[in-house]
């Protein structure tokens, strides 16, 4: 049985005894696209997309049956109105005064003159153009700077220069080695409790406020083993 052989009344027929029929909705929603009209919206569409394998089948469907034009055929026209509308609006105030005669043609060329000299004057040469984007920070240190109060502790918890970790702090050493709390444990867990304590002895020369702790972990493998 081929679905697009049924007709309009069997393919709903069908729906109703096999709701979770994703082939079959998928026929009902290309012949209601192509019949048109107001019966089907967007809610049925979304409805019958649930029972397919993938929402693309349904959205392809609804996107056949619209008739916009998405060509980029005015994109040069609406960068050059957006970067110069003066100069762009020009021909526009021609045409519109050229339907009135001779006379309004010439007003409308000195008005428009006009307005291009008001509004296509250069801008300073230390002009900067703001530039927002999303997710960025739109404040500088200086602007932060300027708002801070003597009572106010918020910006002391927050670093104003670049923090670069010291060479003691790295994994590897040349004269250490790779040493880690972790390969301790391993090793430790396995048997090795003598690399385990050469280890933890690396970590007390590398992390010196640490010493305490590490040395509390030497001295419980000694009483465990």
């Amino acid at each position: 049985m081929s679905l697009r052989s049924l007709t309009m009344d069997q393919l709903t027929g069908v729906i109703n005894l096999y709701p979770w029929f994703g082939a079959a909705r998928k026929e009902l929603c290309a012949r209601m696209a192509k019949v048109g009209g107001s019966e089907w919206g967007k809610a049925q569409y979304s409805d019958a997309a649930l029972y397919v394998a993938s929402r693309t089948l349904i959205s392809d469907i609804v996107r056949s049956t619209r008739m916009e034009d998405y060509s980029d055929k005015d994109v040069e026209r609406l960068i050059k109105e957006y970067i110069n509308p003066a100069v762009s609006s020009q021909p526009a105030q021609g045409q519109e005064y050229s339907d009135s005669g001779q006379s309004s043609v010439a007003a409308g060329s000195a008005e428009s003159a006009v307005g291009t000299r008001e509004y296509s004057s250069p801008q300073p040469a230390d002009h900067c153009r703001p530039v927002r984007v999303a997710g960025g920070d739109f404040f500088s240190p200086e602007q932060y700077a300027a708002v801070r109060r003597d009572e106010d502790n918020v910006f002391s918890n927050f670093r104003t220069e670049r923090y670069d970790e010291p060479d003691g702090r790295r994994w590897e050493d040349p004269e250490l080695g790779f040493c880690t709390e972790t390969l301790a444990a391993i090793y430790a867990d396995q048997g090795y409790f003598a690399e385990a304590k050469k280890i933890y002895s690396r970590l007390i020369l590398r992390y010196p406020e640490k010493s305490a702790y590490f040395a509390s972990l030497i001295e419980k493998l000694q009483q465990e083993n």
